[in-house]
């Protein structure tokens, strides 16, 4: 029978089975065989779906099908790594804010307790070929994609597949290709979780669920999602990130865990790219770039903020920044209206920086290698797949067409491979009427523009198909005017046919060519590269950000009244030294080489304020857990928030982060120095204690939710939470120290604890390694928690809010906790009509540490001046009341060594006021922390100046846009939520 091969088939022929070759040999084109190998002339073999050779001296074997491609390139097929195609849709998202409250799973079976985590959904067994998404996505250049679910926080497997039209087993090339996460609960209905928090600690706890389940957890339960969990962790492992915040959270989750995660990002990753760099992991980027906003009216444009102005201008750049800073990435058409969109938006990029070699690694290449496919896709090696594109020439290029993108070596044609381009200026006669006609654009989608009297344009309408034309054109310039329609066929030198006057009447015209196309391509790159001046990335990328990082120096504030907040009282003339951060030196006379020198005559210098209770600079406030212990508020940090530098203008330089109030027990806190244009990691204070929100109150029983079936309902009900949180908490220390105890060989043979993060936190309040700061208001329940931390024998650190703290900081003091309390507010709520503004004085008095809070981000900005209140209610002294917002917050929250005073060795978190810093007239001129000048009130005036002009600039920009045919969306408002502790 000689080398005849005998097709394999897995499922039965209805009628004469189709026995052809399928071989074929493209020959003479520019073939890009990877993203680093180009080959002028050369030869590409196809058989039955795959590559046979490719290379300039390939000998074509008898049988194959030639297609000569003289003038035409061959690229690999781009590869898509974040899709959902051939899946069906989850069934509606899950909410919060349902009819009816779920505590507890509703998916039957033995699956994970919480509904977000699913991983037991493989892709692979609901995919479907589409032949209508595989269409669009052709378009796009894709040939093959990783499609997935986008339901929930532990998402699955996704499956690999190519975009040929047949059937699913044909089409599959990895049934099992990676592993899903994301932060977000999909369609869960269950409550927990509901925030940024939540979604971390979730997916924390399931990779401690798994680790212990494997160890042999699984002869006490079994959980099949965490089978499937387990099973999984060998595949590439995938996370949808969704924005830049998130990027960071799911890199910290890795590391915790020793997992490699592959990160789909937001596109707005050179906001941060040397955070990038140190977290060194690859990166899916969308391409999807802001339209301009319509600027017309100066009215709308006031609506548009300084970074989504940024953000329009600079998107564009981001991959060529990832490239420059050698970060490896792949690129998506997720997030694109259209995914033909994909080559016109990474064109763009090109133009704004991004190499054609980088451009074509991220769509081939890098794709391939993070899905371990490198064998089958990304590339034009002998015996991978028969993925790649033919088109008419660079494909980075604008006017470069794809004609057909090949598919398992099935040819889906997108435009005709042979075209003629018709461009050029023709004479044209109408009848007795003389016109020029201009024929631009390119073969696939020409232009035409008719003009009289030297080159008056004429509004025309115009189509050129197989070698048939139609044209309208207006007879005049005035907006009256009528139309002449024509209609013809391409003769050799131009075309001619017949058509209709404005009055109906048949006339011939003819168009003969005048002049070739002018090839402005060389010459037009080369202005736009000349002319395309981009602004500076600002950091953090908001209002006030600064191209430039902030960097500590030597400087000696001369002359200043100096309120230590120690023994020495309030310093009148001194000097104070900072250097390396450190409060180095405090006398008269003060000198160092290099130091810079600060006049400070008649102004004071203080500590920087402390605010013991806020919730700036945070993505979310509450989870809703009834008992929340193992949410972190460092999960949710935002450094972008502008409140942090509204906040440094008031001379607050730290400040704790808390959960809200919805639950007994919340969240982890977060102490923070406000380090403007830092990360949220390097925001958080080096070496603090933890600390953990409790509350009481209507709040937590959900005074204002009548229909929620949530334990607990009533005040009682929260103590109960409180006694029984700790005792599971005792028993779980107690099976963990038995579990420590025994001997290597009997652990061998004994399965460690589970561990629970939620109980874990509450084990650290009784070991005095986490401490309490409870939202309190009245008397009953403040002496309520003091009586159960002392039957568990520990102590409450601090009561916030504690309006009722005058009627028991006897008790208080005997137990040994602070306070942390507004100065004046009352009457907002039943439980605080009987706040008075003598609290904060009555409870000092009683040798309570008491401190002044906000609670609000607009507070915190005259949080000096809330301090001067105790000295009209209380009569309180200035030092006194100073030490309210800087010292007494320090101590309450443990930092007292570091920060709160100024003194020798001390945190250099200082604040330079242009006078007395209780007074209203008082501003904070410089607030400096670790030595960091991070506000300055005369640079502020200059930033005003430049984001005026920045934003003059960016406006004129977005109107040039629009002029220019570009599409715009309305301007609309944004508004930033400011979180309270009740907020959802």
């Amino acid at each position: 029978m000689g080398n005849v091969l005998m097709a394999q088939v897995n499922k039965p022929v209805n009628g004469i089975a189709d026995s052809r070759n399928e071989a074929y040999a493209f020959t003479n084109a520019t073939i890009f065989k990877d993203y680093q190998t180009k080959l002028e002339n050369a030869t590409l073999l196809v058989k039955k779906g795959k590559i046979v050779a490719v290379g300039n001296d390939v000998k074509i074997p008898a049988g194959y099908i030639k297609i000569d491609l003289s003038g035409k390139s061959i690229y690999p097929s781009f590869i898509d790594l974040h899709t959902q195609y051939g899946l069906p849709k989850p069934a509606g998202r899950g909410s919060f804010w349902s009819a009816k409250e779920q505590i507890e799973s509703a998916k039957e079976g033995a699956y994970n307790a919480n509904q977000a985590v699913k991983a037991e959904f493989s892709a692979s067994e609901a995919f479907k070929v589409n032949k209508k998404q595989a269409e669009e996505l052709r378009k796009a250049g894709i040939g093959a994609v990783l499609t997935f679910r986008a339901d929930g926080v532990v998402r699955g497997t996704s499956t690999l597949v190519t975009l040929a039209e047949e059937e699913e087993n044909d089409v599959m090339l990895k049934q099992r290709a990676g592993a899903h996460y994301a932060f977000d609960k999909g369609t869960s209905t269950q409550m927990y979780p509901v925030s940024i928090m939540g979604y971390v600690a979730l997916l924390r706890q399931t990779y401690l669920d798994a680790s212990w389940y494997q160890a042999g957890g699984n002869q006490e339960v079994k959980d099949l999602s965490l089978d499937a969990f387990i099973a999984q962790q060998s595949l590439p492992q995938f996370f949808d990130a969704s924005d830049l915040l998130n990027v960071f959270r799911a890199d910290k989750v890795a590391n915790e865990f020793g997992v490699n995660y592959i990160i789909k990002g937001d596109g707005k990753e050179y906001q941060r790219i040397e955070a990038l760099k140190k977290a060194n992991t690859p990166l899916i980027v969308p391409v999807s770039y802001p339209e301009a906003y319509d600027v017309t009216d100066p009215y709308d444009a006031i609506h548009v903020s300084y970074a989504q102005m940024k953000d329009w201008e600079l998107s564009p750049a981001n991959l060529g920044m990832l490239e420059k800073a050698g970060i490896e990435f792949a690129i998506t058409s997720a997030d694109l209206k259209k995914p033909e969109l994909l080559l016109e938006n990474v064109r763009k990029a090109v133009k704004y920086g991004l190499s054609e070699t980088a451009a074509l690694k991220g769509l081939t290449y890098t794709p391939s290698k993070l899905l371990r496919a490198e064998d089958q896709l990304g590339s034009l090696n002998k015996g991978n797949v028969a993925n790649f594109l033919i088109a008419s020439g660079n494909i980075f290029e604008e006017g470069s067409t794809i004609h057909q993108n090949w598919v398992q070596g099935h040819n889906y044609e997108l435009s005709p491979l042979v075209s003629h381009d018709y461009a050029g200026t023709y004479k044209v006669t109408v009848g007795e009427e003389n016109y020029a006609m201009v024929l631009g654009g390119t073969p696939e989608k020409p232009t035409f523009q008719f003009q009289i009297n030297d080159s008056t344009d004429l509004k025309t309408k115009g189509s050129l198909k197989e070698e048939l034309i139609t044209l309208n054109f207006a007879q005049d310039t005035t907006k009256e005017a009528k139309w002449v329609r024509l209609s013809g066929w391409v003769t050799e030198k131009g075309f001619k046919g017949e058509g209709q006057d404005v009055a109906g009447n048949w006339i011939k015209w003819e168009a003969m060519l005048a002049g070739e196309k002018k090839d402005d391509k060389k010459e037009d790159k080369k202005e736009e590269e000349e002319t395309l001046a981009l602004g500076e990335v600002i950091y953090p990328f908001n209002a006030y950000g600064q191209t430039v990082k902030k960097e500590a120096q030597t400087t000696i504030f001369q002359h200043a009244t100096v309120w230590t907040n120690e023994a020495e009282g309030i310093l009148e003339d001194t000097d104070v030294m900072v250097k390396d951060g450190k409060i180095v030196q405090v006398g008269k006379g003060l000198s160092a080489e290099g130091a810079v020198y600060v006049d400070a005559t008649g102004k004071h210098l203080t500590s920087g304020i402390i605010d013991e209770h806020s919730h700036i600079a945070l993505s979310a406030v509450n989870d809703v857990a009834v008992m929340s212990s193992m949410v972190r508020m460092e999960d949710a940090v935002d450094p972008d928030d502008v409140n942090i530098y509204r906040q440094l203008s008031g001379g607050v330089t730290a400040a704790q982060l808390l959960h809200g109030s919805a639950n007994p027990v919340g969240g982890q806190s977060a102490l923070i120095k406000l380090r403007w244009g830092k990360t949220a990691d390097e925001m958080l204070i080096e070496g603090a204690d933890g600390f953990i929100k409790f509350a009481l109150g209507e709040n937590v029983k959900r005074s204002s939710w009548a229909s929620s079936i949530r334990y607990p309902r009533t005040r009682m009900g929260v103590e109960q939470v409180y006694r029984d949180g700790f005792t599971r908490a005792k028993a779980y220390a107690e099976e963990w120290a038995a579990y420590n105890a025994l001997s290597k060989k009997e652990k061998k043979n004994t399965v460690a604890p589970r561990r629970d993060l939620q109980l874990e936190a509450l084990v650290e309040i009784m070991t005095n390694k986490r401490f309490i700061s409870c939202h309190s208001y009245v008397q009953s329940e403040i002496n309520m928690l003091m009586k159960v931390a002392e039957d568990f024998d520990f102590r409450v650190n601090t009561f916030t809010h504690i309006l009722e703290g005058y009627k028991v900081a006897d008790k208080m003091k005997e137990h040994g906790v602070g306070a942390s309390t507004f100065a004046d507010w009352w009457a907002y709520k039943f439980e605080v009509y009987e706040a008075i503004p003598y609290n904060a004085a009555l409870m000092t008095e009683q040798g309570v540490t008491t401190a002044i809070n906000s609670d609000d981000a607009e507070m915190a900005r005259r949080l000096n001046q809330e301090a001067a209140k105790t000295v009209k209610y209380g009569g309180m002294s200035e030092e006194e009341a100073w030490k309210m917002v800087t010292l007494n917050p320090a101590k309450l929250l443990h930092l007292d060594d570091h920060m709160g005073s100024i003194k020798v060795g001390k945190d250099a978190d200082l604040v330079l006021w242009s006078a007395n810093p209780l007074s209203i007239y008082a501003k904070a001129e410089k607030t400096i922390i670790d030595g960091v000048v991070y506000f300055d009130i005369e640079e502020d005036q200059k930033m005003r100046a430049q984001m005026k002009a920045e934003k003059a600039r960016l406006t004129q920009e977005m109107k040039d846009a629009k002029k220019g045919g570009a599409k715009t969306r309305k301007a609309s408002p944004m508004m930033r939520h400011h979180f309270h502790c009740d907020d959802l």
